[in-house]
């Protein structure tokens, strides 16, 4: 049984949603293959599935079918009103 390196609670094979930030753009991929913790959440994900990951930020063209706009408000203009 593999043990996460923080808390050493059990690790168990889960789908995640995974939220990458890459320079102004923001990426949520869903259903990722990942390791997480389950005493305190804590994520770990294979160097195939970073790769991926890498590889979708850098070739979001191909992906075009999959994104939308999303709105993004800044507080101090929300705060503002």
């Amino acid at each position: 049984m593999k043990r996460c390196y923080f808390c050493r609670g059990e690790i168990v094979e889960k789908k995640i949603r995974h939220i990458h930030q890459w320079g102004s753009k923001i990426i949520i991929f869903k259903d990722l293959p990942a390791e997480v913790c389950r005493q305190c959440g804590e994520v770990y994900l294979s160097p195939m599935v970073v790769d991926k990951i890498d590889y979708a930020t850098t070739q979001l063209n191909k992906f075009k079918k999959e994104c939308i706009e999303v709105p993004v408000i800044a507080y101090p203009k929300l705060a503002a009103v």
